[in-house]
């Protein structure tokens, strides 16, 4: 072996020099992070939607002998126990052998995506074919969304109070929806326009159909077939739209991308991939950990944690305080010493669009996990920005621990930008920070991970809760 420059040896104690995970993994590792994408995968298509998760996570948490949360009740070192908020969002907790007092050790992600929901009054009809309107959600390129395959996913409540759970398009056999989009021999005006006046919110309306009833005496008749399939179908009216919550998601599967198959593509990884990585890390605890454990899976950050299942309401401090109450604290003082990991992705860098990105501060696929220390726009608007004790307490545990990591931040300072909940965690005065998966298209309806950063995000989130 050649012996080092005395610049190298200098180099190597110095400077930060970050090397692909694929290098500093052995095949081992390797061979698990492959392993563990093939869960994720299974999961991410069981679970398109807030609701959807939630349902997956009650059921893998009481596979891993988690309870369902009673009020009141005395808790002790050990326990495990989940509580569901409305449906779409839940919290898992892992009892500790230190007192509440000590804080708690939580992670939080979210588990809505970009989308279409459907009108409340969606279905009509126009030149004999069956379409709803859609209002879209979340920060979406408009465009992305036309002629792709989309399953419709969600609940009816009828009239009589009943619900009834809708999942069309996803299972073989099962037919799909889409929005059209107009041919390039007649788009002269379409592709003259800027990008995001060329299809408006209002032009994503889903084909649904296009045979008519048969029946003389009436208009409408395509649209009253629909109603007539559903109604045997559900038993639901028109009327019952208006109690609904049904969303227009892709219809494909997560699966492997490249030659290599390292990577995995799906829709929803944003933020999925960081809720399905926190999740299992949570539930494979082997032991009683020393600080309680608690993870957050919460609904409506992609259009501002507004809302009661979002994190900018109260159901988490409640939730804690309740606790606190249990074992005799104040909830605000256990808040105060909770540390929290806002458990998020980042923009990872794309060769095909480097102007947005500084590069020595942008995350990379199969670079590890990310740990952001502030996202925001512009001047760190509408962001927490961790403190250098907590970067440092953050730095030293995925350090000490051999997990594959690095920084990054959302592009350019004036590029643009964005958020988590990480600030509605700090504005609670909990010490957080950003530690999540980089993702190529994010917010599109396809968006690509590397397998060895979601393995790495997992083994992250494990170190954490376990200490």
């Amino acid at each position: 072996m050649q012996k080092k420059s005395k610049a190298q040896e200098l180099w190597d104690k110095l400077c930060l020099d970050n090397k692909n995970a694929c290098l500093r993994m052995d095949d081992e590792q390797l061979d698990e992070a492959y392993k563990f994408a093939e869960g994720y995968k299974k999961l991410m298509n069981a679970a398109k939607t807030e609701r959807e998760a939630v349902t997956q996570t009650i059921k893998l948490a009481e596979e891993a002998g988690f309870e369902e949360y009673v009020a009141g009740k005395k808790y002790n070192a050990g326990d495990r126990f989940y509580f569901v908020n409305r449906k779409k969002a839940i919290i898992l907790t892992v009892m500790g052998t230190q007192p509440l007092s000590e804080g708690i050790h939580l992670a939080a992600a979210h588990i809505d995506s970009p989308r279409l929901d459907l009108k409340q009054n969606p279905l009509y009809e126009s030149n004999e074919i069956a379409l709803f309107k859609t209002h879209y959600y979340g920060g979406i390129k408009k465009y992305q969304w036309t002629t792709i395959p989309m399953s419709l996913h969600g609940v009816i409540i009828n009239a009589k109070g009943e619900t009834i759970e809708v999942n069309i398009g996803e299972d073989e056999g099962d037919p799909v929806f889409c929005v059209t989009d107009l041919l390039p021999h007649l788009a002269g005006k379409q592709v003259s326009q800027k990008m995001h006046e060329a299809i408006k919110g209002e032009d994503l309306n889903i084909l649904v159909g296009s045979r008519p009833f048969r029946d003389d005496k009436i208009s409408n008749k395509v649209k009253l077939n629909i109603m007539k399939i559903l109604n045997e179908k559900y038993g639901i009216v028109e009327a019952d739209f208006i109690s609904a919550e049904l969303e227009a998601v892709p219809a494909f599967k997560a699966c492997d991308v490249g030659f290599d198959r390292s990577m995995v593509g799906a829709y929803g990884q944003d933020d999925k991939v960081c809720a399905f990585t926190a999740l299992p890390a949570l539930l494979t605890l082997d032991k009683t950990p020393n600080k309680t454990a608690m993870l957050v899976l919460t609904d409506k950050e992609e259009t501002g944690s507004d809302g009661n299942t979002g994190l900018n309401s109260s159901y988490l401090p409640y939730f804690i305080s309740d606790l606190a109450k249990m074992q005799g604290f104040e909830g605000r003082n256990v808040i105060s010493r909770t540390e929290c990991l806002s458990a998020d992705v980042n923009a990872a860098f794309d060769p095909n669009y480097p102007d947005v990105m500084e590069i020595r501060n942008a995350s990379q696929i199969n670079y590890g996990v990310v740990a952001t220390k502030y996202t925001g726009a512009r001047g760190k608007s509408g962001t927490s920005d961790a403190s250098a004790e907590f970067v440092a307490r953050v730095r030293k545990l995925l350090d000490d621990n051999n997990i594959v990591w690095q920084t990054g931040e959302l592009g350019k300072v004036d590029a643009g930008g964005g958020g988590t909940v990480a600030q509605y965690m700090a504005n609670l005065d909990m010490d957080v920070i950003d530690v999540g998966v980089p993702v190529l298209s994010m917010h599109a309806p396809f968006e690509i991970t590397a397998k060895t950063d979601i393995y790495n995000a997992f083994l992250a989130f494990k170190v954490f809760f376990e200490e």
